[in-house]
């Protein structure tokens, strides 16, 4: 089976100095909260041109710290895609407020500007974005209205770190941006983990405070907190990666070019677009296909894995009936639930497997007529 994404080959490939880190953490008896973890926040600002950086327990932490310190809570709304991973939403549920979903763009898949000032109301206090897939979103009308209209911008770049806007790194561009580490992202780790960036000192100030059981000193209390640390290994690892982090994306952006070359003249298939002015880093890749369910069947049965992202968008999920959504609200959003299939993707990719995708999807897109 060629896998969708490959994480054996992919930490074989620092095994050695991965060994050496973690041997690094165990004698240095500092396991939460040490010096890896400060050095991790040091050498992530300076890669992405940020003034703060607080590493976390994982990306969804990420998004519930970075709500919490903005006083975002019960009877407010932000607005998101519907077209995102659950957590996006969910972490604005989990303090209270409500997602208010605005539908996509049909080509970069992420949040649509052009829908977002008829969404806001007196209740509105943050736009959240998500660049989806690596794709970053139209930023600059999405800050455009949010000064506009004095609202916050928090940065989804959960599945997108290195990505960039006119060379801005994502996750800078708002007032926070918040980063996952999870073992299958671009910069991921062995584990959990997660990152929130800011502009703003008291900001930093506060997600410091909150990621630690609102404490400042061991034992005294100013607020009810969380407990969410990013721990040692993971940022020994994570220190690693990031030396690495600008050649991976390049090895999956070199893929990508291959993919589009090869199947973007295929009848049925439409391949990802790069808008101009933004650099896309590809944590997936994925098509938009006419017979999804025969492509993927013959995928599967050919050894080459396959996934849908996502098949059903969060309007119409289950927990969020309440708020009183039905088929077609969202429709560019509803259709790609339906269309999008995500081919294998990673930094390892070999040309001879990267030859048998291509082989393989042209075959069965012939015998589908």
């Amino acid at each position: 089976m060629i896998p969708l994404i490959d994480l054996d080959r992919q930490f074989q490939m620092i095994k050695d100095e991965a060994m050496e880190a973690i041997r690094r953490v165990y004698d240095s008896g500092q396991y939460i909260l040490g010096s890896e973890g400060k050095q991790f926040e040091e050498e992530v600002k300076i890669y992405l041109e940020t003034p703060f950086a607080i590493g976390v327990g994982n990306g969804t932490d990420a998004l519930v710290l970075a709500l919490d310190a903005l006083n975002i809570g019960d009877g407010d709304e932000v607005i998101t895609t519907p077209f995102t991973f659950f957590a996006t939403a969910e972490a604005i549920s989990r303090v209270g407020a409500t997602p208010v979903f605005v539908d996509i763009e049909p080509v970069t898949f992420n949040i649509d500007p052009t829908h977002i000032k008829k969404a806001i109301t007196s209740q509105t206090k943050a736009i959240m974005p998500v660049h989806l897939f690596g794709h970053p979103a139209n930023m600059d009308p999405i800050m455009t209205i949010a000064k506009d209209h004095n609202l916050y911008v928090i940065e989804d770049a959960c599945q997108a770190f290195g990505s960039s806007v006119n060379g801005k790194k994502v996750g800078t561009i708002g007032d926070i941006g918040c980063f996952s580490f999870f073992p299958t992202k671009n910069l991921g780790t062995m584990g959990d983990g997660g990152l929130v960036v800011t502009k703003h000192k008291h900001v930093a100030e506060r997600i410091r405070v909150l990621r630690h059981h609102g404490s400042t000193k061991k034992y005294y209390h100013q607020e009810i907190g969380y407990n969410s640390r990013l721990d040692e290994i993971q940022a020994a690892l994570l220190r690693i990666s990031l030396t690495h982090i600008d050649d991976l994306n390049k090895r999956r952006q070199k893929t990508a070019s291959f993919y589009q070359e090869q199947l973007s003249t295929l009848k049925g298939i439409t391949v990802p677009k790069s808008i101009e002015g933004t650099e896309h880093i590809f944590h997936l890749y994925c098509i938009e296909v006419d017979d999804r369910e025969h492509l993927s069947k013959g995928l599967s049965q050919a050894g080459i894995a396959n996934g849908v992202y996502y098949p059903l968008p969060l309007h119409l999920q289950e927990v969020y009936k309440h708020l009183g959504h039905q088929a077609n609200d969202f429709p560019i959003s509803e259709e790609k639930s339906k269309r999008l299939l995500a081919i294998p993707m990673h930094p390892y990719l070999t040309d001879a497997e990267q030859n048998e995708i291509v082989k393989s999807i042209k075959l069965l897109v012939t015998e589908n007529g």
